[in-house]
C-alpha cells in the first residue's frame, strides 16, 4: 500500500516491452508492493507493444492496486531511454528510482535509497545488482570484473556507500529536480528491445547532471540489493563478445560528447587496475588446477580487445558525423502535476521524521568510484550530441 505521506515519496519506474517476461514483470511489481518503505507508485511503462499494454492495464485493473501501479504507453520513439523519460514525467515522487523488468529487489532496496538522500545535495543514488544465473550458477570462464556485461554490480567497485560518477539505470533513483536541472535520458542509443544491446545512457546523463549541478553527489548503496534474472542465451560467450562490443561503440560516443576525460575517467582505473588483477587472479587459480581460471583470464584480455576494437570505431563513425542523440527539458503530465501538491503537503508534514532518517544514516565515505493506459506527453527539446549508458564500468 502506498503512503502519499511519506517524506522521501518515490515513484518506480519499470519500462517493459516483452510479454515473453510476463511472469518476471510481475515478480517485479510484487517486490516493490511489498517494500518496507512503500512507494508512493508503481509506473508500468510499456514500449510500443499493444498487447501486451492491454494485459497489463487488465491485471492492475483492480480499484484498490489503481493508485499502485499505474500502467502507461511510452509516450516517445521506441527504446528504454524514451520509456524512462515517460515514467519520469507521469511521475508523482520527489524521487523517482528505476528497476529492471527481469529483476526484483529486497525488502529494504528503497529504505536504502531513501536513507542516502540525506542532503539537498545528494541528487542520485544507486544500488547492488547481484546475477540470477539461469543455469544456477556462474559459468566457470565468466569473470566477476565483467558482470556489468550482464546488468550487474562488477568486481572492482568498492564497498558501502561511496560517491561514483555514475549510477546504474537498472537499479538506480534520482531526485525528480535532478532531471529538471539537466533533462532526461538521452534518445538515439540505449536499448531497444532485442537488438544490439548498446547502453551508456545513465552515464551520459550522469555526467550532464554533474555539469549542470558542480556540487551534485552522485552515490552507491550496496545494501540497496536487487537480483536480475541472467538468461541462459546472455551466459555464452557470444553474448559476451557482441555486448563487450557495443560497450566499446557506446563509450566512443560518449567521450565524443562529453569529453574523454569525463567521459573515460572511470575506465582507465578499471583498465589499469581492476582488469590487471583479474587477470592474474586468473592464471593464478589455473596454476594451481582450479576450474575455469585460464577461462577467466582469457575472457578478460578478449573483452579488453574488443571494446577498444568497438571504441576506435565508434570514434571514427562519430568524427565522421556519426548519430546524434537529442535530449531536452520532461515536463510532468498533468496527472503528475495535479498530484504534486498533495505530495508536497505529505512531505512538509514528514519533514521531521526526514530530519530523523537523515542523522540516523550510515556515514557516507568520501573515496571517490571510478565507475541502466493513455500516453502522457514527453517534450524533448534541441538536438545535442549526447550519449548513453546501461550496465557500465
Amino acid at each position: 500500500m502506498s503512503d502519499s505521506t511519506s517524506p522521501h515519496g518515490f515513484s518506480v519506474v519499470i519500462c517493459v516491452y516483452t510479454e515473453e517476461r510476463w511472469e518476471d514483470i510481475l515478480a517485479a511489481v510484487d517486490s516493490v508492493r511489498k517494500q518496507s518503505l512503500p512507494p508512493l507508485e508503481t509506473l508500468l511503462v510499456v514500449d510500443h507493444n499493444e498487447r501486451l499494454l492491454e494485459r497489463l492495464t487488465e491485471e492492475y485493473a483492480d480499484e484498490r492496486l489503481r493508485e499502485e501501479v499505474r500502467v502507461l504507453a511510452n509516450a516517445g520513439p521506441r527504446g528504454l531511454s524514451s520509456g524512462r523519460n515517460t515514467g519520469i514525467a507521469a511521475s508523482r515522487g520527489e524521487f523517482v528510482a528505476f528497476l529492471d523488468d527481469d529483476a526484483v529487489a529486497e525488502r529494504d532496496w528503497l529504505h536504502h535509497f531513501a536513507a542516502a538522500y540525506d542532503g539537498p545535495e545528494v541528487m542520485a543514488v544507486g544500488g547492488r545488482t547481484l546475477p540470477a544465473w539461469a543455469s544456477g550458477r556462474r559459468p566457470a570462464w565468466f569473470p566477476e570484473e565483467f558482470d556489468w556485461v550482464v546488468g550487474c554490480t562488477y568486481r572492482g567497485l568498492p564497498p558501502g556507500r561511496v560517491r561514483v560518477r555514475n549510477v546504474l539505470g537498472g537499479n538506480a533513483s534520482f531526485r525528480r529536480t535532478a532531471f529538471d536541472a539537466a533533462g532526461g535520458f538521452a534518445t538515439g542509443i540505449g536499448r531497444d528491445g532485442d537488438r544490439r544491446p548498446l547502453g551508456c545512457e545513465e552515464t551520459e546523463l550522469c555526467i550532464r547532471l554533474a555539469k549542470s549541478l558542480p556540487g551534485a553527489i552522485l552515490l552507491i548503496d550496496d545494501r540497496a540489493v536487487i537480483h536480475h534474472k541472467v538468461p541462459a542465451v546472455r551466459e555464452r560467450f557470444g553474448y559476451f563478445r557482441t555486448r563487450v562490443y557495443a560497450e566499446g561503440l557506446s563509450k566512443a560516443l560518449v567521450a565524443q560528447s562529453v569529453g574523454a576525460q569525463k567521459g573515460l575517467e572511470s575506465e582507465r582505473r578499471y583498465t589499469t587496475r581492476v582488469l590487471p588483477s583479474g587477470v592474474l587472479r586468473g592464471v593464478g587459480d589455473a596454476l594451481r588446477g582450479r576450474s575455469g581460471g585460464a577461462g577467466r583470464a582469457g575472457a578478460i584480455v578478449t573483452g579488453v580487445t574488443v571494446a577498444a576494437g568497438g571504441y576506435a570505431l565508434g570514434t571514427l563513425r562519430a568524427r565522421r558525423g556519426g548519430p546524434a542523440f537529442s535530449w531536452g527539458p520532461i515536463e510532468r503530465t498533468e496527472d503528475s502535476t495535479a498530484k504534486d501538491s498533495t505530495a508536497k503537503d505529505g512531505a512538509a508534514k514528514g519533514s521531521a521524521a526526514k530530519d530523523g532518517t537523515a542523522k540516523g544514516s550510515a556515514a557516507m565515505s568520501s573515496a571517490p568510484e571510478d565507475s541502466a493506459a493513455q500516453a502522457p506527453a514527453v517534450k524533448v527539446s534541441a538536438t545535442k550530441d549526447s550519449t548513453p549508458e546501461g550496465a557500465t564500468p
